[in-house]
């Protein structure tokens, strides 16, 4: 897959996960923290990161600019996908199914979040086994890449789309 270019993207993000981490010293307690988020143009284009600092506000940025580092493309088909998709990351399993107009986004916190910044309005999506949103949302991030629209699967088998049938009455 290739990298896009975020200049000229009008791109929205979303915090899909912050988390507290200790580090026991000499002293004490040292916390810091650890920030998930999606980056999205609404149209198929989509990019995760994570950022870490002592502050929250400045994880949230260095994740924001990681995942503008990492866009990344996948088809999108009547506001839908355009077939079944499992993706896997780690012990993480999100499958992901299409769904008609009006159906809405029914899925699970991490996977709703980067479904919805890419652009896809009506899919049903399931995470199993790992219910953690790093693994979650990679997962998701492996199953849209691998998706292929109709133009591209059809050159794959080596058949060319034919003209619909007409009705003889």
């Amino acid at each position: 897959m290739w990298k896009i270019n975020p200049e000229g993207l009008n791109l929205k993000d979303k915090v899909v996960y912050i988390n507290r981490v200790a580090k026991v010293v000499k002293g004490g307690r040292r916390f810091s923290f650890t920030a998930l988020v999606v980056v999205g143009d609404g149209e198929g284009t989509i990019g995760i990161g994570k950022g870490k600092a002592l502050e929250v506000p400045e994880a949230i940025r260095k994740a924001i600019e990681q995942a503008k580092k990492s866009l990344l493309k996948f088809p999108i088909k009547d506001g839908t996908i355009p077939h079944r998709v499992i993706g896997r990351f780690g012990s993480g399993t999100v499958v992901m199914n299409p769904a008609v107009k009006g159906t809405g986004i029914i899925a699970g916190g991490a996977v709703r979040a980067l479904l919805e910044v890419g652009g896809v309005q009506n899919v049903v999506a399931k995470s199993l086994r790992s219910h953690n949103p790093f693994n979650s949302v990679k997962a998701t991030l492996n199953g849209l890449v691998s998706l292929k629209d109709t133009d591209s699967a059809m050159k794959l088998r080596g058949k060319v789309e034919e003209e619909p049938h007409q009705q003889v009455s």
